[in-house]
């Protein structure tokens, strides 16, 4: 970006990529959104299988494939199950290559619509800057339930060793995955001897279906978290984006004067595909 030194990050595999599906939505929100087309430049796809990094090519400029011998990542992968650990523990893994390497990034899942360039409302003195399932109020609270799914993280020797400590957590917790690791972690003691510091993000700003933004008018991004299968994503991302071209054709006369809702969440859920 502007400051030579931050790059946005968002990580595939097949399943999500193919026509219609969440790849697409993912890049339509920055298309429609206010300000954020032009974040496309600095946006890496990164593909964790071939047919996703084809796919990739073929939509976006910048793809990276992310291989790992002896794993295929290539298809859906069930939350929780052997190889969506294995896929999100690679994921993190890589992740603490780019802060070697220099770069500060913004880390995206594919299932969170941009509206908005987020780099407005991050917090200056924040090391690691975190999404939430459910935000306190407060952005110093370590009760706020993280969301590793979109955060925002400054290179430096602290979060270096951090994401170096995430990762090997993962043999002591070996049955949870990435977000879960994080919230165990991120009020122990080995964090504060780094001296980490760890923000959370409001969901005004940066919602989700647990907790949904509710002012349009400052909505950044919103998840599709909280919600079990592809198919319920896709239907649930579709009708946010609808709302969201609605909203943008709005004068700013009908925007004071008409309350927006979102129509999702509406298919998704927690419980399981029947």
């Amino acid at each position: 970006m502007a400051d030579k030194k931050t790059v946005i990050l968002t990580t595939v595999n097949s399943a999500w990529v193919s026509p219609g599906s969440v790849l697409d939505l993912f890049m339509e929100s920055f298309k429609i959104g206010n300000g954020t087309s032009e974040l496309l430049d600095h946006l890496v796809v990164v593909a964790m299988d071939e047919k996703g990094y084809v796919r990739c090519m073929e939509v976006h400029k910048h793809c990276f494939a992310l291989t790992t011998e002896g794993v295929d990542f290539s298809e859906q992968k069930n939350f929780m199950s052997g190889g969506y650990l294995k896929m999100v523990w690679r994921r993190i893994e890589f992740l603490g290559t780019i802060l070697d390497l220099g770069f500060d990034f913004i880390n995206s899942d594919a299932d969170i619509m941009w509206f908005r360039n987020p780099m407005q409302y991050f917090y200056p003195d924040g090391d690691i800057q975190l999404s939430c399932d459910s935000f306190k109020g407060n952005s110093e609270n370590m009760n706020n339930v993280a969301n590793t799914g979109f955060h925002y993280v400054k290179s430096n020797n602290k979060t270096i060793n951090f994401y170096k400590y995430w990762y090997s957590s993962r043999a002591n917790y070996s049955r949870y995955h990435d977000q879960d690791v994080f919230n165990f972690i991120k009020k122990g003691s080995h964090a504060r001897e780094l001296g980490v510091k760890i923000k959370f993000l409001n969901t005004v700003n940066f919602g989700g279906f647990c907790q949904p933004s509710k002012d349009f008018d400052q909505v950044c991004t919103m998840h599709a978290n909280c919600c079990i299968g592809l198919s319920r994503k896709i239907h649930d991302l579709g009708l946010v984006l609808d709302d969201w071209r609605k909203y943008m054709r709005m004068s700013s006369e009908e925007r004071q004067t008409q309350r927006m809702s979102w129509g999702a969440p509406k298919n998704c859920s927690l419980a399981p595909l029947g």
